[in-house]
């Protein structure tokens, strides 16, 4: 209906203007015509109603576009573009129908029209002054010679007239083609010879009135194509003097037509403004009609157009924030717009079955995917994902955590990101295998490391090669396990072999310092080389109970005990014992109760806190810097899980090797038996710790970073024990 009514309303208005022109124009109904008025009426009637629409929806139209609705901006543009397609030529056509009106009037109203125009008018009165002029003076003639004769024959019969009507109309040059002699009432009294009766035709009583009044009168008879003269006989009584000459009656006729030409030229040149304003009126008001039609018809089509044209966008927009739920209405037709509606919807059915079965799809991935990661992640082994090429396509975080590497490796070949697997990869594409597999040792945060890395092939059921698997895992542990079970064994037969001979020896060293002493000559000398085998055999003894230590560690005995008590004892100790060393420590004020063996965990303390004095004594020894000052932080934490005891110094530092120095005999001392270290870590151990060396912060004042202690003590429950009581400090005295 609404379309019906648009296009209605649009014909109307081309309809309208015809009509008017028709009753402005070729029917001229004149102004005072109701059928006129009522057309105009109508015209009028048109106008508002279409220029009440038009703003209507101009106004619902900005509205739309403000709240940013679908497709708003569409309409916006499409309006703008029908209004400018229909008001830019009615413009231009305006512009140029007035200017080749205005020079149309230029031309008509110009010097040379105007020239000719009065040229012809000059030519045709001059051809009937002519004819007028000669006519009236034969006539004046003719009568001057009637009169004459009279007076000299005062007695004149109609014979004797007429003879003489005769001889005159013969004798006048420009030939008169009747002479006729009339009463006053206008009657024929005589003619000349060649004058016909039926030719005669009777002057109106007004012509003889003024004839009577002494007027040469002229009678132009056109259709009859002659000019007739009245003179008044002064020599006759009642007589009048009536005669004719043949004129061109066509171009007298002519003379009219000019003269009423030359008026109506003169009167429009007059009214030429007035011609220009109406014509522009009227094209005005048809353009009005036209370009409101026009604009109506712009905007109906730009509605119909961009209508479903934001319905698709909305739709589109939904769709793109994911729902695909959305329906258009489908347009009628089989035009385009119609066709994308409903490809719209058939596209947005088809894309919520995809994405259904995709969701499911991915559902089921993301559950395998989990799945694969929380295996992969939580396994202690390193696992490493390569593309076919060789780049990095997955790390989990135990390879994080062992290769000290991040989430930025992938897409990275793997030589760059561990350059030790490589030649492991290599060979394996060399050789061709299905896997190899080879130990390898490397450096991470300062800690040497030994992998058993594995590296296979990956290829899909048709052979094809997909990518490779890096799997490795941890053995340090289990070969310094394996070289601290060997040193075990071998202290145990150092132990055994060499101790049992010692005491005999000292013994025996002895009893030759007395017996001999008096029978050489030297005694001096033999009293020293004793010396030296006593003092080398209570050396070895010493080193021979530190194997025996190692070797046969005792199980520790656990009872509850205040570690912060125990902490606290330790540094004391070793302030006396290290004079020289500034002692910082940063222990917690209330006690934490823990089981431990307060001997064993003691001693682990007093072999760190006296490592951490003899690296200060060693840098001391290297070079220290100006101002060097030693000293020794010691630092403890506590919460319901576990405690921490951290022993910093600023000496020697750490090695690169670091992990080395756990195993037996490995020392960066000359003096040092390398079985210190070992032996506080097995202590540790023992007790459900961890024993850690790390680079301690650079203290102030200090330029270098210096060695680090970090040992970890679970919190086991609390159980009292009956009948087993501790002394302070968790030390069995």
């Amino acid at each position: 209906m609404q379309g019906a009514f648009s296009f209605g309303l649009v014909f109307l208005g081309p309809l309208l203007a015809v009509v008017t022109f028709l009753a402005m124009g070729p029917y001229d109904l004149g102004a005072s015509s109701n059928a006129l008025r009522l057309i105009l009426l109508v015209d009028l009637v048109y106008v508002l109603l279409v220029a009440a629409l038009i703003l209507s929806r101009v106004i619902r139209m900005i509205a739309d576009r403000r709240s940013q609705s679908a497709g708003s901006r569409l309409h916006l543009r499409l309006t703008g573009v029908f209004a400018f397609v229909a008001l830019v030529p009615t413009i231009l056509v305006a512009v140029f129908a007035v200017l080749n009106l205005n020079i149309g009037l230029e031309g008509w109203f110009s010097e040379r029209v105007r020239n000719v125009v009065g040229s012809s008018l000059s030519a045709a009165e001059a051809y009937e002054k002519e004819h007028r002029d000669g006519l009236i003076e034969d006539a004046q003639g003719f009568a001057g010679i009637l009169n004459v004769t009279r007076q000299s024959q005062f007695f004149m019969d109609d014979g004797q007239i007429r003879q003489v009507l005769s001889q005159g109309q013969q004798a006048i040059q420009r030939g008169l083609r009747e002479v006729y002699l009339i009463d006053g009432a206008g009657t024929l009294k005589t003619r000349g010879e060649r004058s016909y009766l039926f030719d005669f035709e009777a002057p109106s009583a007004d012509d003889l009135a003024r004839a009577s009044a002494g007027e040469t009168v002229v009678i132009e008879d056109w259709l009859n194509n002659e000019f007739r003269a009245l003179v008044r006989l002064e020599a006759f009584p009642d007589r009048y003097l009536y005669v004719s000459r043949e004129v061109d009656g066509q171009l007298l006729s002519l003379l009219d037509d000019t003269k009423q030409t030359v008026s109506l030229y003169q009167q429009l040149e007059s009214e030429r403004g007035r011609v220009l304003l109406n014509f522009g009126l009227l094209y005005l008001g048809f353009a009005l009609i036209l370009v409101l039609a026009a604009i109506w018809l712009g905007l109906w089509f730009a509605e119909k157009l961009s209508r479903p044209v934001g319905r698709l966008a909305s739709a589109a927009t939904r769709v793109g924030e994911g729902d695909l739920d959305v329906q258009v209405i489908e347009e009628e037709g089989d035009d385009e717009i119609a066709t994308l509606g409903r490809v719209f919807n058939q596209m947005t059915q088809q894309l919520k079955v995809q994405r259904d079965e995709l969701m499911d799809s991915h559902r089921q991935t993301e559950r395998r995917r989990r799945l694969f990661d929380s295996v992969l992640s939580n396994v202690t082994a390193g696992v490493i994902g390569l593309n076919a090429e060789g780049s990095v396509d997955f790390v989990n975080r135990a390879a994080e955590r062992l290769l000290d590497v991040g989430s930025g490796t992938h897409e990275v070949p793997l030589g760059l990101a561990v350059p030790e697997f490589a030649p492991l990869l290599e060979r394996l594409r060399d050789t061709g295998a299905a896997a190899v597999q080879e130990e390898v040792r490397l450096t991470r945060a300062g800690k040497l490391e030994s992998l058993l890395v594995r590296v296979s092939r990956r290829t899909t059921e048709g052979g094809r090669l997909e990518g490779y698997v890096v799997a490795f895992d941890d053995v340090t542990e289990l070969v310094s396990a394996q070289r601290m079970a060997a040193w075990g064994d071998v202290a145990r037969r150092i132990a055994h072999e060499i101790k049992n001979p010692l005491t005999p020896i000292q013994l025996s060293a002895e009893r030759i310092k007395r017996k001999f002493r008096a029978q050489v000559q030297e005694p001096e000398d033999l009293e020293q080389y004793t010396d030296v085998i006593v003092r080398q055999t209570n050396d070895l003894r010493r080193i021979v109970d530190e194997f025996s230590k190692f070797a046969r560690m005792p199980e520790p005995d656990r009872r509850e005990g205040d570690l912060v008590a125990l902490v606290r004892a330790a540094v004391m100790l070793q302030e006396n014992g290290q004079p020289g060393v500034r002692f910082v420590s940063d222990l917690p004020k209330d006690p934490a109760v823990l089981e431990f063996d307060g001997t064993m965990i003691g001693q682990a303390l007093t072999n760190l806190i006296k490592n951490a004095g003899e690296a200060t004594e060693g840098l001391i020894e290297r070079g220290a810097p100006q101002g060097y000052i030693p000293e020794i932080h010691v630092e403890m934490t506590v919460d319901d899980a576990r405690a921490e005891i951290r022993i910093s110094d600023n000496g020697t530092g750490l090695p690169p090797d670091r992990t080395r120095l756990f195993e037996p005999y490995v020392t960066t001392r000359e003096k040092g038996t390398g079985l210190g270290l070992p032996i506080v870590k097995k202590i540790i151990e023992e007790h459900g710790g961890t024993l850690s060396l790390q680079d301690a912060p650079p203290f102030d004042g200090n330029a270098h970073a210096g060695a680090m202690a970090v040992i970890e003590l679970p919190r086991a429950p609390r159980q009292k024990r009956p009948g087993k009581q501790t002394a302070p400090g968790g030390q069995g005295g």
